[in-house]
């Protein structure tokens, strides 16, 4: 890598409104207070966000590129700017680490297509901290974003996953619009195997953390209400 090039640090964030340093570790903090410019999806939770590990930061000091849905491809191109003029940038997730599910991983591949060396930071990643409490199968598995919202197309996906599962030994990963989960939570169980095991973890590493695996009957008979609560779901069936 060229010296005079900075560094694109992947920052990660905290899942919920939990003390940030009881889930992230001091290099967060460092990298945080010496670093003024970042990437970010929201300007105000990424402020609050920094406020929150670096007090002592002063707010005038930083600058904030936006990066979301709206944000152009040719606008996308400015954003390692700083990199390239020696200037080390940060880029932060809404929650937990960039590049996953996240809209940052364009701007990763954006460092490595100009030589610039990209340093992932230790954080909390739902999708992980998910399988690692499922029991499920940890050497082969899947995440599939988002699940179709059609009531049809929705079963369909929901049985291929299933026999994916079978075929491949593979646990299928995958999360829905918070507003919307128990309605997943119901479609799961009444479109699932009632042996097909099911994990839902959902508020993971806040003091409302809830992680359970069941067989999809068992979920059935026992509900849980999962309404706006950011969750993972995770089926398997042997």
């Amino acid at each position: 890598m060229d010296k005079h090039l900075g560094k694109l640090h992947l920052v990660p964030t905290t899942l919920g409104d939990n003390e940030p340093l009881e889930v992230l570790p001091m290099t967060v903090k460092h990298v945080i207070a010496k670093t003024d410019t970042f990437i970010v999806e929201n300007e105000k939770t990424a402020r609050r966000f920094i406020k929150r590990i670096c007090p002592e930061k002063p707010q005038a000091s930083l600058k904030l590129f936006i990066l979301n849905k709206h944000t152009e491809s040719i606008e996308l191109q400015s954003f390692l700017d700083p990199c390239l003029n020696g200037i080390d940038v940060g880029l932060l997730s809404e929650a937990g680490c960039p590049g996953v599910a996240d809209p940052g991983a364009d701007v990763v591949k954006m460092a490595h297509q100009k030589n610039i060396k990209v340093v992932p930071l230790v954080g909390p990643s739902s999708i992980l901290m998910a399988i690692m409490s499922s029991g499920m199968n940890g050497q082969s598995f899947t995440f599939n974003g988002y699940l179709p919202i059609d009531k049809g197309e929705r079963k369909n996906e929901i049985k291929r996953l299933e026999r994916l599962s079978i075929e491949l030994n593979q646990s299928q990963i995958f999360i829905e619009t918070p507003y919307r989960n128990n309605k997943m939570l119901e479609d799961l169980t009444n479109y699932l195997d009632k042996n097909t095991d099911l994990c839902v973890a959902c508020d993971i590493t806040l003091t409302s953390e809830f992680i359970k695996t069941k067989t999809a009957l068992e979920w059935k008979k026992n509900k849980v209400d999962l309404h706006k609560r950011p969750t993972i779901f995770i089926i398997h069936k042997r």
